[in-house]
């Protein structure tokens, strides 16, 4: 399958500027703006319906839309911006789904959006990318090259996401703050480095896997962002193939999701099912390759003595198709008692300090004495911490049962 790529930013960002770059190196372009203008031109059913909604003073006498006319009836009135993007959006999206559909099964679709944010669409792409600047640099260019006033530019940037909201969206955050040459050599290298190789990863359905040698990051704040947009790519690819009421639970769990815990730079996350036979079923395996995960493998959970049912403890593993991140998928059945500890731990870990402090000992101890290296030792670190979990994940289930309990 193409890999579908979201791409947006503030006005004056710079974003139609990466979407150029990115159609030189062979990427294919939908543009939302093109396609918005396209859907209003004259003879549209979507300019007729403009026109019934705002009224013959937003048509000029050539019979096109009056963009300017239009801008100052919406601005300022939500109501108003409400119903003109209910008439616009479906006919873009209509289009858009049209243009993708018709690219080759080895292309990398960009879908240049510029309120991705705020519609809240960084969960229909495999990857999302955000062109950034400075606000005072985007407030020059939008006086100096597109002929605003300071007011207005500054009116037209406040309306549009946050920063913050843009950077809990972005998978890359894309500077665009200095030279076009900069600005080259960044596109460049998110080409080379991450679209072209996670394209690849999805066509040969081949996962990226964690380095064989074992090393622990110091607790990063962006895990939990990442874990929720994927979270949310699983939540949207699943309800597209209307699989979703077969999902029980969607979780982040593992180390990277303790905070303030170091932990292997890799993003675990939980899914579980009424029924793991689902796991590996064409239907299954399509949709969470719209969300990016690949080459399904079944594996045994360690068996532990509270519950010695070695079919209880099955899972099956994903892996993740993009080179940027090491993730795992780790689906099993609801109720299971793999399924129970994974978050029943998670949760004893960020509650109780003295535990959370007597892992991160374990850990750092571990991986000091089994590094790894190669393929004979890379799973030496788990296995030495196997007999602590023993010990200890009885104690994280009754915790968790009894904080049940106590609801």
């Amino acid at each position: 399958m193409a890999l579908h790529v979201g791409l947006s930013g503030g006005i004056g960002s710079g974003k139609s500027t990466v979407s150029k770059l990115l159609v030189e190196r062979g990427a294919v372009l939908v543009d939302s703006d093109v396609i918005a203008r396209e859907v209003v031109a004259p003879g549209t059913q979507g300019l007729a319906l403009v026109r019934e909604r705002f009224g013959d003073g937003v048509v000029g006498d050539d019979g096109a839309l009056d963009r300017p006319a239009l801008a100052a009836t919406v601005f300022g009135d939500d109501a108003a911006r409400a119903d003109l993007n209910a008439i616009v959006h479906p006919l873009v999206a209509q289009e858009a789904i049209r243009q993708v559909q018709e690219a080759p099964d080895d292309a990398i679709v960009v879908q240049d959006i510029p309120l991705l944010v705020e519609l809240g669409r960084e969960v229909d792409y495999q990857l999302t990318v955000i062109v950034a600047a400075d606000p005072d640099v985007r407030l020059e260019r939008l006086v100096r090259t597109r002929g605003m006033s300071e007011a207005d530019a500054r009116a037209r940037m406040d309306a549009q996401a946050t920063d913050e909201q843009r950077r809990a969206a972005a998978d890359v955050w894309l500077e665009n703050g200095s030279t076009q040459a900069d600005l080259a050599d960044h596109v460049e290298r998110l080409w080379t480095q991450r679209l072209v190789p996670f394209e690849h990863n999805l066509r040969t359905r081949t996962a990226v896997r964690r380095p064989a040698t074992a090393a622990l990051a110091e607790p990063d704040p962006g895990w939990a962002p990442t874990a929720r947009r994927l979270l949310g790519r699983l939540d949207r690819a699943l309800q597209r193939a209307s699989l979703r009421d077969r999902v029980h639970g969607l979780e982040h769990i593992g180390s990277t999701a303790v905070p303030g815990l170091a932990a292997k730079d890799v993003i675990d996350l939980q899914l579980t099912l009424d029924d793991l036979t689902l796991a590996t079923t064409d239907a299954f395996e399509s949709a969470v390759l719209a969300a990016g995960f690949v080459q399904p493998r079944e594996r045994l959970d360690t068996v532990h003595t509270w519950a010695p049912d070695e079919s209880e403890w099955r899972k099956v593993l994903y892996g993740n198709a993009d080179p940027g991140r090491v993730l795992h998928l780790h689906v099993r059945r609801a109720g299971s008692p793999g399924a129970e500890v994974a978050v029943a731990f998670r949760d004893w870990l960020r509650a109780e300090p003295q535990a959370r402090e007597a892992y991160a000992a374990l850990k750092q101890q571990a991986v000091a004495d089994h590094p790894g290296g190669d393929e004979r030792t890379r799973a030496d670190y788990t296995a030495a911490k196997e007999p602590w979990f023993a010990e200890h994940l009885p104690q994280a289930l009754e915790w968790s049962r009894q904080r049940d309990r106590d609801r």
